[in-house]
């Protein structure tokens, strides 16, 4: 039980009566108890209060704070060594050399410095004295860890820059939304964008393994688009995405999808570049966004929880509403309100379709096709054209895509799509013979055609060679060339035209049209007629000629 303290001033009063009485009076005593019983104390403890206080010097010795056993310079120097020492040793939970371990160091060995040894004798330095003047003197190590002061910033306008995170939910279950998650390895996270101008936030949860980029796209696209919920009209692409130097900022697929949406991307310095500065301070609006949702609405999931993922996200994202209607931090309106307010003059710029979208998350990989011209991705195996049997090529693959696109001899080639299988057994398809095929054929029979003349073994050249020699004739060809390939990166998905249409489904089928029924050419017709889309296309004539090749019409 902590002892009770007379107030200030009446220990002023009681030592204001005391002095003017002599030391042997008995009024003295009678002060004391008086005292006591007024605040239910012992009289032990009004004395010895009474010697602890002391009232304010007015005059001090000519050498008050000032070291006697060195002078104030070569002090001076010494705690600055040891304030440096235990600055260098202190590790990232804090831990450090302590005063008395410095100064052992000092006596011991010394301290190599620019100007040479520092090494004091022993017993010159104290540890209390030391203590003392370290603090005095600001080297102690709460002066010197106070950061230097900080300014926060401001975007002009709405959509100007966003923090993007994510954060780890709450919500921690084994068995969460009906199905059982291993430990360490799926867990509910927040992802979130806050608008720095108006502190507009958009969150969503999600269930990951950790920071991955298929994760972070996917939420980036619905923060950006337009929201199903008319009542929000938050969207648009900002100029500036600004988050933290983790797996998703150093991810080319991220990258190169933020370059082609013209969207810089910016994450903190390194810590420790700055000096003493916390470089990650200047994310702190989506993280306090982070805090507000977790203490407002994850604790009441104690008394409530969201069966499924979307009921889980439907509950946010009616809190959210809530959440921009709110106040913003300086201007007399709701965030939302000010976000509508700072658009530029040109206003938001919209985001683009998703089929758009999922042709930007394409990173290049080198790969080569086996003897059947197909590669495997991720256990499926996709069907190339037969002209890149044991060739290298380059995949374009798309973490959303369905679909193959591949770069072939500087030509991009696709889509391609999962191969069906073997072909029933007693059926033949020959292949229509790609340019590779037909190249090796050629050279094949050339081969066979051609001999050495018997001056190559003889030595005796014929006339026209020894002319042609003498006159040092070199007749050189043109080397050859190649056109400008000006074709856009990636082949539309819908042909041209009905003729654009047929010569594909002709190469498919290895054969002319002309070859076909006329029951064949009515449903290619008919087919052509309902859609010009590649996929569509080629699944509908699939499926026909695996059909008929059943029947009495169909097979070669």
């Amino acid at each position: 039980m902590p002892r009770k303290r007379l107030p200030f001033e009446v220990l002023i009063a009681l030592q204001n009566q005391l002095d003017a009485l002599s030391p042997r009076d008995t009024q003295r005593k009678d002060l004391v108890e008086a005292t006591c019983e007024a605040f239910g104390i012992s009289a032990s403890t009004v004395r010895r209060q009474l010697r602890t206080h002391q009232l304010p010097y007015l005059t001090h010795r000519s050498d008050y704070n000032t070291s006697r056993s060195l002078p104030e310079v070569d002090m001076r120097r010494y705690c600055e060594l040891i304030a440096a020492l235990k600055l260098r040793t202190t590790s990232k939970k804090g831990r450090r050399l302590s005063t008395k371990a410095c100064i052992g160091i000092l006596e011991k060995s010394g301290i190599e410095t620019a100007e040479g040894l520092v090494k004091v004798e022993s017993g010159l330095l104290k540890l209390s004295t030391v203590s003392r003047y370290l603090k005095q003197w600001g080297y102690d190590n709460r002066t010197l860890t106070i950061e230097p002061p900080w300014t926060p910033f401001q975007a002009t306008f709405s959509n100007e820059c966003w923090q993007f995170d994510f954060s780890p939910s709450d919500l921690k279950k084994p068995e969460f939304f009906g199905k059982t998650l291993k430990e360490g390895s799926e867990y509910l996270a927040l992802a979130g964008v806050t608008d720095d101008r108006s502190g507009v936030c958009y969150q969503e949860y999600h269930l990951v393994k950790g920071e991955d980029v298929i994760t972070a796209l996917l939420f980036l696209f619905n923060a950006m688009s337009a929201k199903k919920d008319k009542n929000n009209p938050f969207q648009g692409i900002p100029s500036v995405i600004y988050m933290d130097a983790g797996p998703v900022s150093k991810s080319r697929v991220f990258l190169w999808v933020m370059k082609q949406l013209g969207i810089e991307v910016r994450v903190h310095m390194p810590r420790g570049s700055d000096g003493r500065r916390t470089t990650s301070r200047s994310k702190g609006k989506v993280e306090r966004s982070f805090l507000t949702i977790k203490s407002s609405l994850e604790t009441l999931y104690h008394l409530q929880q969201p069966e499924t993922l979307e009921e889980a996200n439907a509950w946010l994202h009616r809190y959210l509403e809530e959440y921009n209607a709110m106040d913003h931090r300086y201007e007399d309106h709701s965030r939302m309100e000010d976000w509508l307010q700072n658009l530029p003059s040109t206003g938001f710029r919209e985001m683009c379709s998703w089929d758009r979208f999922r042709t930007f998350a394409r990173e290049p990989e080198q790969r080569k096709a086996d003897s059947n011209a197909c590669v495997g991705i991720d256990g499926i195996r996709y069907q190339l054209s037969h002209d890149m049997a044991g060739q290298d090529i380059t995949l374009l693959w798309g973490i959303f895509d369905n679909e193959l696109y591949v770069e072939f001899n500087d030509e991009k080639l696709g889509p391609f799509y999962p191969k069906e299988g073997p072909i029933p057994f007693g059926k033949f398809r020959k292949h229509k013979k790609s340019s590779v095929e037909l190249k090796a054929d050629r050279i094949g029979e050339l081969a066979k055609t051609i001999s050495l003349p018997r001056s190559a073994l003889s030595g005796i050249n014929g006339s026209d060679q020894a002319l042609l020699a003498q006159a040092n004739i070199v007749q050189m060809e043109k080397p050859k060339s190649m056109p400008f390939d000006d074709s856009p990166f990636l082949q539309p998905t819908t042909f041209k035209n009905k003729l654009d249409a047929k010569t594909a489904i002709a190469d498919y089928l290895g054969k002319p049209l002309s070859r076909l029924t006329d029951q064949q050419i009515a449903a290619i017709n008919t087919i052509l007629d309902e859609t010009l889309d590649k996929k569509t296309v080629l699944d509908k004539i699939r499926a026909y000629f695996t059909l008929s090749s059943t029947g009495h019409s169909g097979g070669d």
